[in-house]
């Protein structure tokens, strides 16, 4: 299967269903969210510099329902991407809070 991406994936991470896989294009400071029943891109979202979120971290959100987030290289932000279109279809697949984390970035979050 061949994806319209961004460049380059590089790591990422399933969300809390199993059904979607969240990559980053690290050099297009974006994370690809790939539909794996689909086969298919379900979204392209914008994030800070250089993500770098390792396998991510999956929890539930008392706003945004399941969340999935990523750490940056070079910066200190932690982005919070939304991952329930089912029960959240008007956050799904969005950057929805950027937490402020500790020193200038991350290699990996996890939970």
């Amino acid at each position: 299967t061949t994806l319209e991406a961004a460049r380059y994936l590089h790591d990422g991470g399933w969300d809390a269903s199993k059904r979607y896989f969240l990559t980053a294009a690290n050099n297009s400071d974006k994370i690809a969210v790939v539909d794996s029943r689909e086969q298919k891109m379900a979204a392209l979202i914008d994030v800070e510099k250089i993500p770098h979120p390792g396998r991510g971290a999956n929890f539930t959100h008392p706003e945004y329902g399941r969340v999935w987030a990523t750490s940056a290289l070079g910066n200190e932000n932690i982005t919070l991407i939304a991952t329930d279109p089912e029960n959240h279809p008007q956050h799904a697949w969005k950057a929805v809070e950027v937490l402020k984390g500790q020193g200038g970035g991350s290699l990996f979050v996890k939970t």
